[in-house]
């Protein structure tokens, strides 16, 4: 098949080592940044914070969190041009969703007079809430569908990325507390360039599942 968003998918992959002496041009951060922003999510709730980690103190800072576990991503943090932290609200509640709501009143999507009705969505959210207050499944895989549209969107760019579910979600919270707020980090993403020598992923074959293995069609 012969399609730009085929060639994308297709020439995509996970890169394994980094070419620390190339960055990301702003231009190219400035695109994926606001393609992050536009991600979609269960009734536009938006229950996510990234945090771009991109100077060496917050690399350092990064590169500290995996003390103690998952060291094989650890040359990642200071090699590839940018982190990205991928977080979700644990705790969702209709408050959140009022900013969804007002935000969608002052871009014209709602009627002020309507504003009440609009909380309708947020019954979704109630169904999936636990007596404690927390939703944190259905946060984290709104995340989720964020982090899959910013693989496609670097794919065009023709910038290499790694998916680190890899990472010490408890330590990160303990390091990034004031920039989190609050939120959980369970999936971080790096972003850059891949070594051209020693990035041995780079030139495997792509290798999926046949059309017939996973998709049905009645």
């Amino acid at each position: 098949m012969t399609h730009p968003i085929i060639t994308d998918l297709a020439n995509r992959y996970t890169a394994k080592k980094y070419d620390s002496s190339k960055s990301v041009p702003q231009t190219d951060l400035d695109v994926i940044y606001e393609a992050m922003r536009l991600s979609a999510s269960s009734i536009n709730s938006q229950p996510w914070k990234f945090i771009v980690i991109e100077t060496d103190a917050a690399k350092q800072r990064m590169h500290d969190t995996f003390a103690n576990k998952f060291q094989f991503n650890q040359p990642h943090i200071k090699s590839a041009s940018h982190i990205i932290l991928f977080a979700h609200n644990p705790s969702y509640t209709r408050e959140d969703y009022a900013k969804v709501v007002d935000k969608g009143i002052e871009d014209g999507r709602t009627k002020p007079e309507e504003r009440e009705q609009a909380f309708g969505g947020f019954a979704f959210v109630s169904l999936n809430t636990d007596d404690q207050g927390n939703n944190a499944a259905w946060t984290k895989s709104q995340t989720y569908l964020a982090l899959g549209n910013t693989l496609h969107v670097l794919a065009r760019l023709g910038i290499d990325s790694t998916t680190m579910e890899g990472v010490d979600s408890e330590l990160i919270g303990e390091i990034f507390k004031d920039e989190l707020g609050g939120f959980v980090c369970e999936v971080a993403l790096a972003i850059g360039y891949h070594h051209t020598d020693e990035d041995y992923n780079a030139n495997l074959p792509k290798s999926r599942l046949s059309p017939a293995a996973v998709m049905t069609v009645i």
